[in-house]
């Protein structure tokens, strides 16, 4: 692995960067594997074959890297497949924040969806989280992963940075994992060191002052601005913090760490707070990240909604009720798909739906069809099913030819409707006829290989 002459020399300034040690654990070879359990789905007590994150409760590092794809856990949504160092968010959101509080929050760049579950995973569940990103293939990716995780409280968006300055004052933390150059990510994908230029880091540094100037309008006063990248330069890192503290109005906040966590502190010149991750120093890949407080605005936003989305009727919600625990839940259409929101935050939801292109809102469960419902696969990753609700347990060959969305040849207990589960947990849906049974894992999802 050749790095790039210009990022070193570039590098050379940084009082915590190591020259010997950077180019040596590059050129190692060693990669690092890493989960994060789902605590909406495992209990605490769930064993996990692996070493503790120390900066991230449900974070645990893998001896060895498995086949994902082929753990029908992975697909259940157990546990995501996310870099250590970005679990360091978990660090930032808790230092800053009452998490315990009802509150607001944006992941402005949030596909794939590792920090948006990670953050889902931390807030209340009268909080809410909008996960966003602008590329819609990107954003789709998003919520499927959003689904997977099982989540309630999360709206899905696909607008540019600039369209959240519509929602002025009205997020408590702003989560900015901007795009950047990439190069803390070469170990993982060598490919990106070809793409790399220091014009490409100028490029860069002009794009994530672009991104936080337009995003900056949508934090209330006191918010929480989180940034992160995953780029060494200082044009993207330092000089993006020193940039922000001038240009908007906020101070840093100070984070608490560890010794033995191998965290760099960078503090500049105008006193501001980073936290830089050297992969020679600790377990996980470059990543860089800091915090703010915003120091002007307001305290509330006073954005209101024009009209309300069509709700279900009594009629439909019979059919809803044979699925859900309708407590707490507000249920709206979209045509003939069902919506289950939770009731608390249906204000919030009828505001985002107006003012941004929404392409997920909590739980799609199903789509009225004549006299009943047909649960989608979203119902089946939720924690809002019901329990009676009928199921087929598979073991581990015949659930990966469930998600290859094969025909099953297997025996049934009950005909109809139910999920079919692994290990306890649910993997989507079949019907099981007199003559046959229908596999309703999505085809968009489907494993494409064969093991």
């Amino acid at each position: 692995m050749q790095l790039p002459e210009g990022l070193i020399n570039s590098l050379e300034s940084i009082e915590s960067f190591d020259k010997k040690a950077f180019e040596e654990i590059h050129i190692s070879g060693e990669l690092v594997t890493s989960i994060r359990l789902n605590n909406n789905k495992l209990s605490n007590s769930a064993s996990v074959p692996g070493i503790p994150i120390p900066w991230c409760q449900n974070g645990f590092y893998l001896d060895t890297r498995p086949s994902f794809t082929f753990d029908p856990l992975f697909h259940a949504g157990t546990y995501y497949v996310q870099e250590a160092s970005s679990m360091f968010l978990e660090q930032a959101l808790k230092q800053t924040t009452d998490l315990t509080k009802s509150i607001k929050v944006l992941d402005l760049c949030a596909a794939p969806g590792g920090k948006s579950t990670l953050i889902q995973s931390l807030i209340s569940k009268e909080s809410l989280l909008v996960s966003n990103d602008v590329i819609r293939s990107r954003a789709n990716i998003l919520k499927d992963n959003i689904i997977k995780w099982g989540c309630e409280n999360v709206v899905v968006t696909n607008n540019d940075p600039k369209d959240f300055s519509r929602l002025e004052n009205y997020f408590d933390v702003i989560v900015v994992d901007a795009p950047c150059s990439g190069s803390g990510l070469f170990r993982k994908d060598p490919a990106a060191i070809n793409e790399w230029s220091e014009n490409n880091v100028q490029l860069c540094s002009q794009r994530q002052q672009r991104i936080l100037a337009d995003v900056w309008p949508a934090l209330k006063k006191d918010g929480i601005l989180i940034y992160s990248t995953c780029s060494y330069s200082k044009e993207e890192d330092e000089e993006i913090m020193d940039w922000l503290f001038e240009e908007l109005p906020s101070s840093t906040i100070q984070l608490v760490l560890k010794n033995d966590w191998g965290i760099a502190t960078s503090i500049t010149a105008k006193g501001n707070y980073g936290y830089r991750f050297w992969p020679d120093k600790l377990k996980g890949e470059g990543f860089f990240l800091s915090c703010f407080q915003k120091k002007e605005g307001e305290y509330e936003s006073d954005i209101r909604y024009k009209r309300k989305p069509e709700e279900v009727t009594p009629k439909e919600m019979k059919m809803v009720e044979e699925w859900v625990m309708p407590t707490g839940k507000q249920f709206i259409k979209y045509k003939n798909t069902v919506y289950a929101w939770p009731s608390i935050l249906g204000k919030d939801f009828n505001i985002l739906l107006e003012q941004l292109h929404v392409i997920y809102s909590g739980v799609l469960t199903g789509e009225l069809m004549r006299n009943k419902m047909v649960p989608d696969h979203a119902l089946a990753m939720s924690n809002i099913l019901l329990a009676s609700i009928n199921k087929t347990s598979l073991g581990l060959e015949k659930s990966i030819e469930y998600l290859q969305r094969k025909d099953l040849q297997i025996e049934t207990l009950h005909k109809g409707w139910q999920l079919i589960t692994y290990e306890n947990h649910p993997l989507g849906w079949i019907n099981s006829l007199p003559n046959r049974i229908n596999n309703y894992y999505p085809k968009e999802l489907r494993i494409l290989k064969d093991k």
